[in-house]
């Protein structure tokens, strides 16, 4: 099942992707006097649900798609099932309480900036202000010059995690989405020429504060669910900038596995459902290339992870 958030009110509306590539409304498809007609309307109300909630909504897509075609008519007349290209989204969950996002994930990519494995996970948070959603501009603030693109795999929670063991971390995992950590790389001259602790910890702070920026962080178009993606290793990450293969990798290279990164950091952070952990990007970015490579106003950045979708954002001036 793949869920969206469509853009059709403050903050969003739940909907779901058909095979068809229809949108389903689900608040205008619940069937009245049914748990359908108490769905949450957020995608992140749902994932609070729990499993009750998730499966309610598997109900209705369900009889939505086995819908015959003067039953869909029906449904397109009401609104309840929208054409995709026309209709907007947001991202996924427009509004995560949490944004985890791993650093020095892949073996490649930490060599090509400089460096060894770590021997544990990484990471930095994400302000939840820097969301954007599939089809969203990404604009360039004044003044930065090197803006970078970061494909990632997005994990989702949709049980409470902490203290959890790598055997159980998958399990409070609700699905997975396309993400693009962007990055300022303006600051990165000054962590490579740090020479004392303070100067490298200064310097990394504003490198950290350069992936921040409003609509640094878009994820979508949809929240592919774990029961249809399976094993997250298997998936295959390619990043495109203007039509040209950047990035391209099995999510199966991260140093670590999603279920150890999970269970590392839960010993810290209690995550909820709704909140997200990005994954970390592999080898290609334009920071790490010969001669560099950064995007520009008039860009546009894809993010593919095969089985989820193709999230793309054009690049724009602030």
């Amino acid at each position: 099942m793949k869920l969206v958030t469509i853009d059709a009110t403050p903050g969003g509306i739940a909907g779901a992707l058909l095979e068809s590539g229809e949108i389903l409304h689900l608040g205008r498809a619940a069937a009245p006097g049914t748990i359908e007609a108490w769905l949450p309307a957020s995608v992140r109300g749902i994932l609070q649900a729990g499993p009750e909630g998730l499966e309610a909504v598997r109900r209705l897509v369900r009889r939505a798609e086995g819908l015959g075609a003067s039953e869909r008519d029906r449904l397109r007349s009401t609104g309840a099932l929208t054409d995709a290209s026309a209709t907007p989204l947001l991202a996924p969950v427009p509004d995560p309480r949490l944004i985890l996002a791993a650093g020095r994930a892949y073996g490649a990519h930490v060599r090509e900036m400089g460096g060894g494995p770590p021997p544990h996970p990484t990471a930095f948070l994400k302000s939840p202000d820097s969301v954007a959603g599939p089809g969203a501009r990404i604009p360039i603030p004044a003044g930065i010059e090197q803006v970078d693109y970061e494909g990632e795999l997005a994990v989702v929670f949709g049980r409470a995690c902490h203290r959890v063991r790598p055997a159980q971390a998958l399990d409070h995992v609700a699905g997975y989405m396309a993400a693009n950590d962007v990055s300022a790389r303006d600051w990165m001259p000054g962590v490579q020429a740090a020479r004392t602790p303070v100067e490298g910890r200064q310097s990394w702070e504003l490198n950290i504060m350069g992936k921040q920026f409003p609509c640094f962080t878009p994820m979508g178009p949809v929240l592919a669910t774990s029961d249809a993606v399976g094993d997250p290793s298997s998936l295959q990450l390619v990043t495109r900038l203007n039509g040209r293969v950047m990035q391209s990798t099995s999510v199966g290279d991260l140093i670590h596995p999603i279920a150890e990164t999970i269970a590392y950091f839960s010993q810290w952070y209690r995550f909820q459902p709704g909140d997200v952990l990005l994954t970390g990007t592999p080898a290609g970015v334009g920071f790490g290339r010969d001669p560099q490579v950064f995007m520009h106003p008039g860009d546009q950045v894809e993010v593919e992870i095969a089985g989820i979708g193709t999230l793309r954002n054009d690049i724009a001036a602030a």
